[in-house]
């Protein structure tokens, strides 16, 4: 699964937010089924960032998210991110997409 996190950020408060954002990217890095991550921040709008991450399955994602570790090093600034759905299924040839009933949380 992929996670989609967009922030707003005063360019007066970029450089301190760029060193959050990377340690909140370290520590969602530590945990089990994290596959990888990414930090961005758009050409045309320098105040919109950006962390992806991608992740085993949806239970593992959640399982992180309810880590102490994570609580503490990346909650805070997630809570900061632009309020919309974050979390998405990756759509590859074959696959079967999205279903509206209870799934697996790995």
């Amino acid at each position: 699964m992929l996670v989609v996190n967009r922030f707003r950020v005063p360019e007066s408060d970029c450089d301190v937010f760029r060193v959050d954002l990377e340690t909140a990217r370290q520590v969602l890095a530590t945990r089990p089924g994290h596959l990888g991550s990414q930090v961005g921040r758009n050409l045309d709008d320098p105040t919109l960032w950006v962390l992806t991450t991608t992740w085993e399955n949806v239970g593992a994602y959640r399982r992180a998210l309810s880590s102490y570790d994570v609580k503490m090093g990346a909650v805070p600034l997630l809570s900061r991110a632009v309020e919309e759905p974050s979390a998405y299924e990756i759509v590859e040839p074959g696959t079967v997409l999205n279903v509206e009933s209870t799934r697996s949380l790995g």
